[in-house]
């Protein structure tokens, strides 16, 4: 005997006036005194009070698979209007999968119409709301393209970008994504430039752009880590004129000195001159902006190797004399 046979046969049938009728619920459940009284289909049952635990859970298993069978039945349905109406509820009480599923289906069928519009809105905001945002981005965005006009537009328009925004991963990842949404967020600020929705745009660019900023800095310094030192100077060189704000400045700097250093010093004797030279303007701006560094004492030490270098090319030029 299954598990829910062996619950119905706790509770005992009621045969009489209380069981005929017409019962329209599937399961009804009264309660009185210390039994319990319910329908299922057109039967009346009694509960004892130490089976009534199990009896719900019957009954809400039961209930919840008439859910389902209506769903399944609706989906399948050729009535359109119904299936229109049951996503709009769905969408209102917080069942998104749902609605997205019935929304999608009705897409070709709505397509042209009056509700097409509506379908593809609440569509899109189905998907977002499941925080797949990666297709929501592209539902969105589609929809401006089939809609410029509507008063949807501009809404449209910052989910898409949102969404695009919601995917940008990490700085250690590769950012196109992140590149996608600074461009969308900042055509949507171009595009509506007195939307209320413009701070919280500007919150969003700031946080991209400070991906992007330490993407770079994590590729400039991947060079120094590798002892690619020439490539390491100029990455963090551009580095430096790209962010001149950036937190990331004092590490930078730092890091042109090191590597500045370590390509003059291995250069040709030609050439080691004027990149030890330009070693020691670069610590020399490095000591003005942070002077209280927590690298000074290191950029210090890499001045004086330098400064002992040049002396020895001069003496070496003195005795080629």
């Amino acid at each position: 005997m299954s598990v829910l046979s062996i619950q119905v046969a706790s509770c005992r049938h009621i045969e009489g006036k209380g069981s005929r009728g017409s019962v329209e619920s599937m399961c009804n459940i009264y309660i009185k005194n210390v039994k319990i009284f319910f329908y299922l289909g057109k039967r009346l049952y009694l509960c004892s009070m130490k089976n009534y635990v199990h009896t719900l859970l019957i009954v809400f298993c039961l209930t919840l698979l008439s859910g389902c069978d209506n769903y399944s039945k609706l989906v399948k349905s050729n009535d359109f209007e119904a299936q229109y109406k049951a996503a709009m509820e769905y969408y209102e009480n917080g069942s998104f999968g749902k609605a997205r599923h019935l929304l999608e289906n009705l897409q070709l069928h709505y397509r042209g119409r009056d509700n097409a519009e509506d379908i593809a809105w609440y569509y899109a905001n189905s998907v977002m709301k499941q925080d797949e945002y990666y297709l929501a981005a592209y539902q969105f965005s589609n929809f401006c393209r089939k809609y410029p006009y509507s008063v949807r537009a501009e809404e449209a328009l910052y989910w898409s970008a949102y969404c695009k925004y919601r995917e940008s991963p990490v700085y250690s990842l590769d950012q196109t994504m992140t590149n996608d949404a600074i461009s969308d967020l900042e055509h949507f600020a171009e595009k509506y430039p007195q939307s209320t929705r413009i701070p919280e745009v500007n919150g969003y660019l700031d946080e991209l752009r400070e991906k992007l900023m330490l993407k770079d800095y994590e590729i400039a310094y991947g060079y120094y880590q590798t002892e690619a030192y020439h490539a390491a100077y100029v990455a963090l060189k551009n580095f430096i004129n790209l962010y001149p704000d950036s937190p990331k400045k004092e590490d930078a700097m730092f890091y042109v000195i090191r590597s500045g250093y370590e390509y003059g010093a291995n250069s040709r004797e030609d050439k080691m001159r004027e990149r030890l030279e330009q070693v020691i303007s670069d610590f020399n701006k490095f000591a003005t902006l942070f002077q209280n560094s927590r690298y000074l004492k290191e950029s210090q030490a890499i001045y004086t190797k330098c400064q002992a270098l040049l002396a020895q090319l001069g003496n070496t030029k003195t005795e080629a004399r």
